[in-house]
């Protein structure tokens, strides 16, 4: 919606190009150079929930490894390398879903003033983009351990296949889910050299977390998605989307506690174990409230509680490195 005084062009965007769902106010409208604003909202640089969602896996990850016997300095500099990756990974894959949909963006109220479809951005100019940002976190990628390497080229298939899964699939949350929790088994490979069942428990916990907050994401758009004819969760859940969820979270939570439980053992150190299943314990209550807010019919309401996500992922990776610590 644009802000008092503004007068939005016939594709959807406001008269100073800003996309409809970005915070007002965000850095990208207030201080970035007018020729790099396009290609930055073209990256989500101006919604940065994204972002956040994306390399909280990744932390979880690496401060769970780090509990279990990890080297710290290798993990700081995961972290940090994941939190340069993440950055520029998501641009890039969000870079590639708005070329992909760039037909179905202009026909979705919520999306048509996104850069693509609004005229600000050509898609040679978005492809260059792409290439920029991936030979970037490319760089980032080859510092870690080969096999974390290994598993960072093997993401880009799924990274490749998710804007097409809305055409396929009532799943596409799903398949969004297994790309951004890829980060759990890259940053635990990172840490410790290779793979384990907690990274896996982590990854699939992820995955039930995104379908979560996603499906509540996509309430947002229902009805303009089935005009066009594009699947989805919320789609496809609708009334039942309340219980459903709710089972979701509970499986979610349940996966998050096993990993804590095979990387720390039951005959680890009690505090860290305590200290880690307490975290899991917050980030569930997160989305027990989370779904005793949720209006399904309220556009507004689902995009709070979609930003909400950052703060419950971060209650894991706060705890997890707490255990680290003690």
């Amino acid at each position: 919606m644009p802000a008092t005084g503004d007068v939005p062009d016939p594709a959807g965007a406001d008269a100073a190009g800003r996309v409809a769902d970005a915070p007002r106010g965000n850095w990208v409208d207030r201080f970035a150079p007018p020729a790099w604003r396009p290609f930055l909202r073209l990256s989500r640089a101006d919604r940065p929930i994204g972002t956040w969602l994306l390399l909280l896996p990744c932390w979880w990850a690496a401060a769970l490894a780090v509990a279990a016997g990890g080297d710290a300095a290798t993990a700081l500099w995961v972290g940090l390398g994941c939190g340069l990756g993440a950055i520029l990974m998501r641009g890039a894959g969000c870079t590639w879903n708005d070329i992909a949909d760039r037909d179905f963006d202009g026909r979705v109220a919520r999306t048509r003033s996104r850069p693509l479809p609004s005229g600000q951005v050509t898609v040679r100019g978005a492809l260059a983009w792409i290439v920029a940002q991936a030979l970037a976190a490319f760089a980032i990628l080859l510092t870690f351990h080969p096999a974390a390497v290994a598993l960072g080229i093997a993401s880009l298939a799924l990274v490749a296949v998710y804007p097409f899964a809305k055409r396929f699939t009532w799943w596409p949350q799903v398949f969004l889910g297994l790309a951004f929790n890829w980060g759990a088994l890259l940053a635990w490979a990172a840490v410790t050299g290779g793979l384990a069942a907690p990274a896996l428990a982590l990854w699939l916990g992820g995955i039930a977390w995104t379908l979560f907050y996603d499906t509540i994401y996509a309430h947002q758009d229902k009805e303009d998605d089935a005009l066009i004819g594009v699947r989805s969760t919320a789609r496809l859940f609708g009334a039942r989307t309340v219980p459903v969820l709710r089972g979701v979270l509970v499986l979610s939570a349940l996966l998050l506690a096993l990993a804590v439980l095979l990387a720390l053992g039951p005959a680890g150190r009690p505090l860290p174990v305590v200290l880690a299943l307490a975290g899991v314990a917050a980030f569930g209550a997160h989305l027990v409230w989370q779904l005793g807010r949720l209006d399904t019919e309220d556009p507004a309401v689902c995009l709070t509680l979609f930003r909400a996500n950052r703060d419950a992922g971060l209650l894991p990776a706060l705890f997890f490195a707490a255990a680290a610590l003690v």
